[in-house]
C-alpha cells in the first residue's frame, strides 16, 4: 500500500514512517518544514520521500496529496503545545490546524476514496469520575481549547468519511520530541526534589508501539473509534515518574536514585502553573482492540525500559 503521513517531524510521525517502511510498504512523509527536521537517527523516514505541507492550506493540501494518490493517510500533524493554546492570539491558529487542516485532509480522502487514520486524545472528554472512557461514547465535555480543536478534527472526519479510524491516545512519548520522560530526566539534573501531581490517572503510550498497532489497523478495514495507550495498569504521573527514575537507576545511572532525587507527590491544585485544565480521568478502554482481533500493546514498564536504552541522557 502506499501511504502519506503527516507529522513526521514529531513523535508518532516518525515512528510511523519507519513501521509502514518496515513492512514494505510505500511511505511519503510530510510537515510544515521545508525539509525533514525530526531526530537525524538514520532511520528510514530520514530518508523516505518527503513533502513540506501546511496543513491548513486547503488548496495545497489537495494539490500534494492528489499527487501522491495514497491508499491511505495517517494524520499525525497536529497543535499540541495544550497551555500555549489557552493564549488568545494562539486559540484561531490551533483550530486552524487541529480542525480546519484536519476538514481538508478529510475532503482529499473523500475524493480520492482513501482511508483515513486520525489521531485523537482524551482530552476530548471532561476527565472526571473514575470509569474509563470507551471508544464509542459521546459524551464529550473538552475541558480547553487543544481538546475541543481536536474533538472538532474528530467530527471533521466521521461527518466526512466513511472509512476512516479515529484513535485516541494518552501521555505520548517518543525518540523524536519533548515528553515527560525526557522532561523528567533533565529535570532532576538540576533539582534534588520533584513535585509531581499524583490525581490525574491515565496510562502512557510510546509511539514506537503505536506505530505498529495503526498500521495494523490501517491494513484492515475494521474502521471506527479506538482507544490505544499501552498496558500496565492506570496511573499517575507521580507513579510514572517514580518508575523512570527507578529504571534510570537500573542502567546504572544512580543519580536519579532516591538518595539523589525525591519525587513528592501533589494534588494538581497544590501544583498549580498551568494555564489549561488537565482531566483527571484519562482511563481508557481499550477492549474494543481485543474484540476487534487487535494485538494490544506491550506494558508501559516494558515501553520505558526500551525507551531508556533508545535515548541519550
Amino acid at each position: 500500500m502506499k501511504f502519506f503521513v503527516t507529522g513526521v517531524g514529531g513523535q508518532l510521525g516518525h515512528d510511523v514512517m519507519n513501521e509502514l517502511i518496515k513492512r514494505g510498504h510505500e511511505g511519503v512523509g510530510s510537515d510544515i518544514q521545508e525539509q525533514y527536521s525530526g531526530v537525524e537517527d538514520g532511520s528510514e523516514v530520514t530518508k523516505a520521500p518527503y513533502l513540506s505541507l501546511d496543513i491548513t492550506d486547503k488548496e495545497a493540501v489537495k494539490r500534494v496529496i492528489e499527487s501522491v494518490k495514497p491508499d491511505a493517510v495517517i494524520h499525525c500533524a497536529a497543535w499540541t503545545a495544550v497551555d500555549m493554546a489557552e493564549d488568545d492570539d494562539k486559540v484561531a491558529k490551533v483550530r486552524a490546524i487541529n480542525a480546519g487542516g484536519t476538514q481538508n485532509i478529510a475532503d482529499v480522502c473523500k475524493k480520492l476514496d482513501c482511508k483515513m487514520t486520525y489521531i485523537s486524545t482524551d482530552y476530548v472528554f471532561d476527565g472526571q469520575g473514575t470509569t474509563p472512557w470507551t471508544p464509542d461514547c459521546k459524551d464529550y465535555k473538552p475541558l480547553n481549547v487543544y481538546g475541543q480543536s481536536k474533538l472538532d478534527g474528530e467530527l471533521a472526519v466521521s461527518s466526512t468519511l466513511d472509512n476512516y479510524f479515529i484513535v485516541r491516545i494518552a501521555w505520548v512519548f517518543g525518540v523524536n520530541g519533548k515528553n515527560f520522560i525526557k522532561t523528567m530526566l533533565n529535570v532532576a539534573k538540576t533539582h534534588d526534589t520533584l513535585k509531581v501531581v499524583n490525581d490525574q490517572i491515565g496510562t502512557p503510550t510510546y509511539t514506537f508501539d503505536l506505530a505498529r498497532l495503526l498500521v495494523d489497523m490501517i491494513e484492515t478495514d475494521k474502521y471506527g473509534y479506538y482507544h490505544a495507550t499501552n498496558e500496565g495498569g492506570y496511573i499517575s504521573w507521580y507513579d510514572f515518574a517514580k518508575e523512570i527514575f527507578r529504571q534510570a537507576v537500573e542502567l546504572g545511572r544512580d543519580e536519579y536514585s532516591e538518595q539523589n532525587v525525591q519525587v513528592s507527590p501533589v494534588t494538581t491544585k497544590e501544583y498549580g502553573v498551568s494555564k489549561a485544565a488537565r482531566p483527571f480521568n484519562s482511563r481508557l478502554d481499550k477492549k474494543k482492540l481485543i474484540d476487534n482481533g487487535f494485538k494490544p500493546l506491550p506494558s508501559w514498564q516494558d515501553a520505558v525500559g526500551r525507551y531508556l536504552k533508545d535515548i541519550e541522557f
